[in-house]
């Protein structure tokens, strides 16, 4: 008998996991973050802030976003600060290789925001233990799962 394998969206987090994620971590890479506020990016950054998670900026081109010093990438965050989710905002090209950092840094959650999808990044990533969010914006579901 063949198996069947689940369709790519049920392969995605569930409700309990996402909330699950956003209760236990403190520390969140936003990678591909821009210092220009009005990009979702930094409006995302600056409202888990202010939500209580302290945030790593990720970016070549930047010295500093949200008064929190900015890395080239997430292999760069030194190891003493402890990474628990990498918040993905580049495009979709990009994602493998932002994976293969997160599996380097040992960041245990890889969460590609609204709009990005990539089944084999994220395939490679759960095949390193890692947990994948794809397609959902953070800010969104811990708005809509923090009001439960």
């Amino acid at each position: 008998m063949v198996p069947v394998m689940p369709e790519p969206a049920t392969l995605n987090a569930s409700d309990r996991e996402i909330a699950e994620i956003l209760k236990a971590a403190r520390t969140i890479a936003v990678v591909g973050i821009s210092a220009r506020a009005e990009r979702d990016s930094h409006r995302v950054a600056a409202y888990l802030q202010g939500a209580g998670y302290r945030i790593v900026p990720v970016n070549p081109g930047l010295e500093e976003v949200l008064g929190e010093r900015c890395y080239p990438s997430l292999t760069a965050i030194p190891p003493s600060i402890p990474v628990d989710v990498a918040d993905v905002f580049r495009r979709v090209e990009h994602l493998p290789a932002v994976v293969e950092d997160a599996i380097a840094r040992g960041v245990p959650v890889v969460w590609f925001q609204s709009g990005l999808c990539h089944e084999a990044a994220a395939a490679r990533a759960r095949a390193a233990g890692l947990t994948v969010v794809q397609d959902r914006c953070l800010k969104v579901e811990h708005m809509r799962l923090a009001a439960r």
